[in-house]
């Protein structure tokens, strides 16, 4: 928790009292965990907890491109994938 508190801005929400307050509301955090969730019995089918934050860089990628092409997705993938070296994993 120290790490989160550190490298980002926390806020938190009451929801008794409101769904947000000022800029910080758990919308963005909700959505993106159903889409984890949706992944995971779509087409992961399973996510093993060694792999979370892969899985999990890979959902955040997805949610930012979403309005992005396919055919640019692709060329995107395809270049950054070939100026970086083998992954360690």
């Amino acid at each position: 928790m120290n790490d989160l508190h550190g490298r980002f801005p926390v806020a938190r929400v009451d929801h008794q009292q409101a769904y947000g307050v000022g800029r910080a509301y758990t919308n963005g955090a909700e959505d993106f965990f159903s889409r984890m969730r949706w992944a995971e019995i779509g087409h992961h089918h399973h996510i093993a907890g060694a792999y979370l934050v892969r899985y999990a860089q890979e959902s955040a990628w997805r949610e930012n491109h979403r309005c992005v092409a396919n055919g640019e997705q692709v060329t995107s993938v395809a270049t950054l994938a070939m100026q970086n070296r083998p992954s360690v994993d």
